[in-house]
């Protein structure tokens, strides 16, 4: 499965968690035993990862939404949000580009049409705030 993929599937992973008290595990758990889909490892850790660092990932959102409440944003801006900065944050072999890249066309494909641009502005301040902790490209 190729990365752009296994993305998505950590998406609608984090995605079903926003409707869900279940864990990303006890999630995909449940898809293996329907035999929907398969999870790609790379998907798993981008799921359980974003899960496991929720705290710290939505302080990053809460703090750079300026004069917006997490809760009034849609959940798949949200779970995309999640997805990147985990990327971003913990996964230092990706370049930063890409994780903001891949987020924006998933919000093409599944959000409104304000999402895409929203999500790059919020994800550009994110990287500002961070600084030099991604300085890797």
């Amino acid at each position: 499965m190729k990365r752009r993929e296994a993305r998505e599937q950590a998406f609608v992973l984090i995605f079903e968690r926003s409707f869900s008290h279940d864990t990303t595990e006890q999630i995909i758990d449940a898809a293996g035993l329907c035999g929907d889909i398969i999870i790609d490892d790379f998907a798993r850790r981008i799921a359980v990862g974003a899960e496991q660092n929720e705290e710290a990932i939505d302080a990053l959102i809460e703090k750079n939404i300026r004069g917006w409440k997490m809760n009034r944003l849609s959940k798949v801006s949200l779970a995309l949000l999640k997805m990147a900065i985990y990327e971003i944050m913990f996964e230092k072999d990706i370049p930063v580009n890409v994780s903001i890249n891949e987020a924006i066309n998933l919000a093409k494909k599944y959000g409104g049409a304000d999402d895409a641009p929203y999500i790059n502005g919020v994800l550009g301040s994110v990287v500002k705030d961070l600084g030099d902790k991604v300085a890797r490209e």
